[in-house]
This record gives C-alpha cells, structure tokens and sequence, in this order.
C-alpha cells in the first residue's frame, strides 16, 4: 500500500497559534510535530511508500524527515508544488509519483482514526474510483455534510455548509484508484469541486463512515484541543 500526506496548505488560519516560521503540518502537539502522528497511524498498516505534498516552507519538513525518517518502516519521498496547485492538483502530482493502482490519500491537518485495511477493503468491493472515509458528527455548522445511499453506499450529495443535529462528514481520507480516475488536463484544480462533486453525477463515488476518533487543527480552537487530546491517544 502507499500513502499520499497533503501538507502544502497555507495554514493562514492557524498562524496566531504557530507563527509563520514553520508549516501547518509540523504545528507542535503534546511536543511532537503534528505530522509524526500520521506517519505513526501509518505504522499500523502494510505500507511502503508514503509521499508527502510538499509546498509551503516545505524545507522545514525535509529537515525534520531528514532526522526522524528512521523511526518510520516505509520510504517517504516527495510531490513538490513550485506554485500552490490547489488540493486536485497536489493530489494528481503526487499520484504520478505512486506505483500501486489504488492509494491511501490523507490531509496533513486532520487525524481520522479509520482502519485503512477495513476501508481498502471496502473501496476495492464497490469497484470505486475515489471512495471517502465519512465521520458521524453531531451538533456541528463548520462542515457540509455528505449524503450517501445507506444500501450501495453510492455518494448521492454535498451539502453546504449550516448548522446540523447530525449527519456525515467528510473525513478527509481517501481511496483513489489511479486507473480509474479521468483527471482534468489542467495543473491546477480544487479536488473537493472537480473531482468529488463531480464524481455524484458520473456515479463512480462511495463513501463509510467510521467511528474513529476525528480532529482537523486548521483552527486554533481544535489545535488547542488535540494538545490535551493527544496525550491519552498515543
């Protein structure tokens, strides 16, 4: 299995909480990058190669892997974003880097703890091209929820963005099947616009949900939380 990071983002909205020196992946959380604690995840599983989409003060991470890339079984290797490619398109470069037909995509900013083996499992039964790992939540207005056919599991909406009792979100983790997918001639895309939205109409997307524990640091609020959440969890 190989892995895809997503760790080129901006991070503009996590700035008051760790300056502008260092990316929003290697945030300091219970005294470890952010970043460690996925490559940790990945540990759990038969992984081989995890590549890491690189853009934003990228030099900070070559230098940290550079130190700590022994403590991890698989190789990492990097996409590199000379210009911000928008998510489809890190995703794309980062794919022409992999070998195997179906690969693992994660966001450098949100810890999903979703069993890969039991999702690639699922991903590979329904014959997708992308499927989504979804998160039940409740009481919750800063993410869109994610409709789905609870038979076929067959992606039937995005919703906007509003105050919900509860529903399913996405998750931020992904299945692509490399050959599969028809991927846009253009370098630059969002993958959320063109590629999932997109995806309902072509009938090609499913979605499960996962109980796991869930957290996205893009706010300091939640950054806050996973500095005391992250010590009970590892």
């Amino acid at each position: 299995m190989e892995a895809i990071i997503l760790v080129g983002g901006l991070g503009t909205r996590l700035r008051s909480a760790i300056g502008n020196e260092i990316p929003k992946c290697m945030a300091p959380v219970a005294d470890k990058p952010f970043l460690w604690y996925l490559l940790k995840h990945l540990t759990k599983y038969d992984i081989n190669r995890v590549v890491l989409s690189v853009g934003y003060l990228r030099e900070v991470i070559y230098k940290w892997i550079d130190d700590v890339k022994d403590e991890f079984p698989f190789e990492i290797i990097y996409a590199v974003e000379d210009e911000p490619l928008g998510t489809g398109g890190g995703i794309k470069l980062a794919l022409s880097k992999c070998q195997s037909n179906d690969v693992v995509v994660l966001n450098g900013d949100t810890f999903f703890d979703v069993n890969l083996d039991e999702f690639y499992t699922l991903h590979r039964l329904a014959s997708a091209s992308v499927s989504l790992a979804l998160k039940p939540m409740r009481n919750f207005d800063r993410y869109g929820r994610v409709l789905i056919d609870m038979v076929n599991h067959k992606v039937k909406a995005f919703c906007e963005k509003q105050h919900c009792e509860k529903g399913l979100i996405n998750g931020g983790i992904y299945f692509i099947n490399r050959y599969a997918m028809e991927w846009p001639s253009k370098e630059k895309f969002s993958f959320e616009t063109v590629v999932l939205e997109q995806g309902v109409t072509k009938g090609n997307l499913y979605a499960f949900d996962f109980g796991g524990y869930f957290i996205d640091i893009g706010i300091p609020s939640d950054y806050k939380k996973a500095n005391e959440d992250f010590k009970k969890l590892f």
